[in-house]
């Protein structure tokens, strides 16, 4: 009898894009993915940052380069596609929140965050799919967040725009599917990154925060690492059409 063989985590030889890369779990991803073998591209609006996070990972040995790049245009993102890839991987980290309670949500706030975290989200995947079509097929990968699967206190467009992107993943994975390109979400709790501070800072918030978890801690940026290499990797090469939830047990109930 033959022993079945654990598929590989490894992403020797593949390239990797990293939106949103140049810090908090973004940089976690990236970290991860090129830790796995793969030459990883990161991309954010800020240029300084984003030769900050490529010179640490190069000074440790990883394969890194990046650019600047603001998602929201999108003749930018198909510039960078055409002008750095082909990709592989799709690891699209990029996000805004903009929290208050609907009634006094602005429009301003509403285009801002839908523009970011369900449009950019979507034509990246679009821009994706099209360069893993002539390479055998590839994995997309949308950090989401909990929030896509439930409802919270002052977070109605940043809810709706994440059960967006779980919802158009769905649609994406059946359409690609015959491709051989895979396309799924990471959906994180309340991660402790520097842009949660003010959050984590407010005894109300991190109450309830505290109540919704049931791990007795909250989320770190190294908890999301595993998921990403899972996911782009061969060990999930039947995975489609689905999220991770690593959240602590929040949606449990």
């Amino acid at each position: 009898m033959a022993l079945p063989k654990t598929p590989s985590f490894r992403l020797d030889g593949k390239r990797a894009f990293v939106p949103g890369g140049s810090r908090g779990i973004g940089l976690g991803c990236a970290v991860a993915l090129a830790e796995a073998g793969a030459d990883v591209v990161i991309a954010a609006r800020s240029a300084d940052q984003v030769a900050d996070s490529v010179a640490q990972m190069q000074a440790v040995g990883l394969s890194a380069s990046g650019l600047s790049l603001d998602v929201t245009d999108l003749a930018a993102v198909e510039a960078a596609f055409n002008d750095h890839g082909p990709f592989d991987i799709l690891c699209n980290s990029a996000g805004l929140a903009r929290h208050t309670p609907a009634s006094e949500t602005m429009p301003d706030d509403f285009d801002a965050v839908v523009s970011i975290n369900m449009k950019a989200a979507y034509f990246m995947a679009q821009q994706a799919a099209a360069q893993m079509r002539g390479r055998g097929g590839g994995s997309i990968i949308q950090i989401s967040s909990q929030m896509g699967h439930v409802g919270g206190q002052e977070r109605a467009v940043y809810c709706g725009s994440k059960h967006a992107v779980e919802g158009f993943n769905k649609a994406m994975a059946i359409e690609w599917g015959p491709d051989n390109i895979r396309v799924n979400s990471i959906c994180p709790t309340f991660i402790l990154t520097p842009l949660t501070e003010t959050t984590f800072a407010d005894p109300e918030k991190r109450a309830w925060i505290d109540d919704k978890i049931k791990l007795p801690r909250v989320g770190m940026v190294e908890d999301i690492m595993g998921a990403a290499v899972y996911l782009a990797s061969d060990a999930s090469a039947l995975v489609t059409g689905t999220s991770i939830l690593v959240d602590g047990g929040w949606t449990a109930g």
